[in-house]
């Protein structure tokens, strides 16, 4: 379905917002919408939730960012992208650097992935909503978020519901709000 979808694109490059979740387009339909975003350029959301993209969909959708520039939403919650599609997005944060929303909870990112994620926080400092519920976020993780939180001055909304930050990660978090104005 995604491919057919994807490949008509030119009929609506006007497109601005993409709400496809729940449509079991796994790591394929993830590739396919990926490689014809240059007909959507224009495009500022993109819902893909619940769609089991996994690690390689999340590396396919990130290797197109280019194309889309002007995205300021992008949710890909419930999609087992695990640590190393976290790592895939951010390395190609600056690509999508308008990004005012990240929706990616239910993702088993992890310690690392929080890393991965933070370590990028600079290229998208318009970031003003983060949601990260249920990933198996440890004290490490919040300590690396909360290490870089400098470069996403705009945050507004942090959601780190159903993670495992312990008042360690809780701590952490709490010393490094004030950079966060």
């Amino acid at each position: 379905g995604a491919k057919y979808l994807s490949e008509h694109f030119q009929h609506i490059p006007n497109l601005q917002t993409l709400n496809l979740e729940g449509n079991q387009i796994g790591e394929n339909g993830a590739k396919y919408l990926s490689e014809h975003f240059q007909l959507i350029s224009d495009l500022q959301t993109l819902n893909l939730g619940w769609n089991q993209i996994r690690e390689n969909g999340a590396k396919y959708l990130s290797e197109h960012f280019q194309h889309i520039p002007n995205l300021q939403t992008l949710n890909l919650e419930y999609n087992q992208i695990g640590e190393n599609g976290a790592k895939y997005l951010s390395e190609h944060f600056q690509l999508i650097s308008n990004l005012q929303t990240l929706e990616l909870r239910y993702n088993q990112i992890g310690d690392n992935g929080a890393k991965y994620l933070s370590e990028h926080f600079q290229h998208i400092s318009d970031l003003q909503t983060l949601n990260l519920r249920w990933n198996q976020i440890g004290k490490n993780g919040a300590k690396y978020l909360s290490e870089h939180f400098q470069h996403i001055p705009n945050l507004q909304t942090l959601n780190l519901e159903g993670n495992q930050i312990g008042e360690n990660g809780a701590k952490y978090l709490s010393e490094h709000f004030q950079l966060i104005s």
